[in-house]
């Protein structure tokens, strides 16, 4: 952990739940001497992680929160977390959408903030799953246009199906519409990944949706920030190997690095450069995870492997 003072109050957190998770609990004399910040400020920041809960304030320190694996937390309640991570994670995959592409984005809150970093990409066809990314491309399709529907803005195909706790929709209805399309990218947003479970959620609908959408994508690229990682749900829904790229964050950890580059062909950490940089898996510019993305701008459809 650094001892840089000039931490942002968002930094800092992260830091701490961070060593709170991977040690099973921290003392706050030890957070104020590896931080280099007073015991007042470590208390606050403890008091603002237990507030969202994701650890637990003991005597003198704090353990994490260890959630049961159908515990679903709601929209809001995801929305307020690792802000900074989501909006570095989706600038980072908007980067891999070429203009006239067919792509699918499920629901969570990352994908949210993605889809806000989409609206610029002209002629997307967009397969969703969730209210509130349909949301955010309608109302940006008729903002200021006087009722008509602005000049390259995205077709959106919205699945229909009930609704969870984090307004995704899925069920028979959400499989079936998705059952019959092809995409040429799923950006997917996960409760939990780890290597022993792949990509979970405590939602057993939801993991059956979540399989079709993997099924009906030509590359399936993960945006999950450090968090998730470690974190098991109920339902597994895909393994490593269906995975061809993940972006994630800068908290993630060295070991936790080496251990997902080992399993998956493609790791982006958003905000930084170099051979896992925002630029690309393996410094590219993005085509080694969205390889072959080109599209005509004609609907949801599969394009061939580039020679």
């Amino acid at each position: 952990m650094s001892d840089n003072q000039n931490l942002l109050a968002e930094q800092r957190r992260a830091l701490i739940l961070d060593e709170v998770r991977r040690r099973g609990g921290v003392r706050v004399n030890e957070l104020t001497r590896r931080l280099n910040v007073s015991d007042m400020t470590v208390r606050r920041d403890l008091d603002a992680l237990a507030r969202q809960g994701v650890v637990a304030k003991v005597h003198g320190g704090a353990v994490p929160v260890v959630e049961a694996s159908t515990h679903e937390p709601g929209f809001e309640a995801k929305s307020s977390l690792e802000l900074g991570a989501k909006e570095e994670i989706a600038r980072a995959a908007a980067g891999m959408v070429r203009p006239g592409t067919a792509i699918a984005l499920s629901g969570g809150t990352t994908t949210y903030a993605l889809a806000r970093h989409l609206l610029d990409v002209p002629d997307l066809t967009v397969v969703t799953n969730s209210v509130r990314v349909a949301d955010v491309f309608y109302e940006a399709q008729y903002a200021g246009s006087g009722g008509e529907a602005r000049p390259g803005a995205a077709t959106v195909v919205l699945t229909g199906g009930v609704r969870t706790p984090s307004d995704a929709l899925v069920g028979p209805v959400a499989d079936q519409a998705i059952r019959s399309l092809h995409f040429d990218a799923l950006f997917l947003g996960v409760h939990g990944i780890s290597v022993e479970a792949g990509l979970s959620t405590p939602n057993l609908a939801e993991a059956e949706t979540n399989r079709r959408l993997v099924r009906s994508a030509r590359r399936v690229v993960v945006v999950a920030d450090h968090t998730k990682w470690g974190t098991v749900g109920l339902s597994s829904f895909a393994t490593l190997d269906e995975v061809d790229a993940l972006v994630t964050d800068r908290g993630l950890t060295a070991r936790v690095r080496e251990e997902m580059a080992e399993h998956l062909p493609g790791l982006v950490v958003a905000g930084e450069e170099g051979p896992e940089g925002a630029e690309g898996p393996e410094g590219t510019d993005g085509s080694e995870a969205t390889e072959g993305l080109e599209g005509t701008g004609e609907g949801a459809r599969s394009v061939e492997e580039p020679e």
